[in-house]
């Protein structure tokens, strides 16, 4: 065989490997559905969207709210966003092992959970309104995707990785001078929220039993969501900021007092834990 056949047999097969990585990549690459599904469960759909958009004033989901938080204060673009706790392909993590509960738990149970936790609310009852319509939306954000259950945690192939750093020095005296420079404005002075963004701390804010209440989830979310449109906080910077956050009064989580009544709530899908 000749060099120069050689060559040529190398470089096709290059090619069909880049072109091949290409692909992959690309399928890998999770996108918005073009389309709402038409008739009834495209109303659902929509209906999801706007809970999430609309969470503590819409007259379906506010009952169950117990702060000023929509969905999409901490899942940004009402999920659409590619990093930041986004709902782009989380369906096809569920049925998951999630540690807290002990079990596997659905979609369904995540997203109830969530208004206990980062909500502050009563848990909606499995199989309401806006449990389906919530659910439905972010199957709907996975459409086209491959199903790959999570046997660690309740959490999507986009879920926000943790960051690398040196917790032990997450710097809360620097993260109230960061919190000044880079979220005051939107966020308010004693974390009260504003117009343009919700409360961090203090009563209308988060409970001590959200994911976010842990300094590296905060600090990880920090830095691919904030601040809102220019994520540019450096790692130092966020751990230090979501130290300041979480170092403030919050409402405290006492599971008895998030549960609906028994006849309401179907079951809550959770065992002890095991000695």
């Amino acid at each position: 065989m000749s060099f120069c056949r050689l060559n040529l047999r190398v470089v096709l097969c290059l090619g069909i490997m880049l072109l091949g990585s290409a692909t992959l990549h690309a399928e890998e690459q999770p996108i918005v559905p073009a389309a709402y599904p038409e008739g009834p469960l495209g109303e659902v759909v929509r209906l999801g969207e706007l809970l999430v958009n609309e969470t503590k004033d819409h007259p379906l989901s506010k009952p169950f709210i117990g702060n000023q938080l929509n969905c999409t204060s901490c899942h940004l673009e009402g999920g659409q966003h590619p990093d930041a706790g986004s709902f782009l392909q989380t369906a096809t993590a569920y049925p998951a092992w999630s540690p807290r509960e002990n079990r596997v738990i659905t979609l369904e149970d995540r997203v109830l959970n969530c208004f206990m936790r980062s909500q502050n609310g009563v848990r909606p009852p499995n199989g309401s309104q806006v449990s389906v319509a919530i659910t439905t939306y972010i199957t709907w954000l996975s459409t086209g995707s491959k199903i790959q259950m999570n046997e660690q945690k309740p959490l999507g192939p986009r879920h926000v990785p943790e960051l690398k750093v040196d917790w032990s020095k997450a710097n809360p005296v620097q993260g109230k001078e960061d919190y000044k420079t880079y979220c005051l404005d939107c966020h308010g002075q004693e974390g009260e929220g504003t117009d343009d963004g919700p409360p961090v701390w203090g009563p209308q804010s988060y409970n001590d039993g959200a994911g976010l209440s842990r300094v590296p989830k905060l600090a990880s979310w920090l830095k691919v969501g904030m601040p809102l449109d220019d994520p540019s906080l450096t790692e130092q910077e966020a751990a230090d900021i979501a130290a300041y956050i979480n170092s403030q009064q919050r409402p405290k989580f006492k599971l008895e007092e998030h549960l609906p009544p028994a006849e309401r709530l179907g079951e809550y899908n959770h065992e002890p834990a095991r000695p």
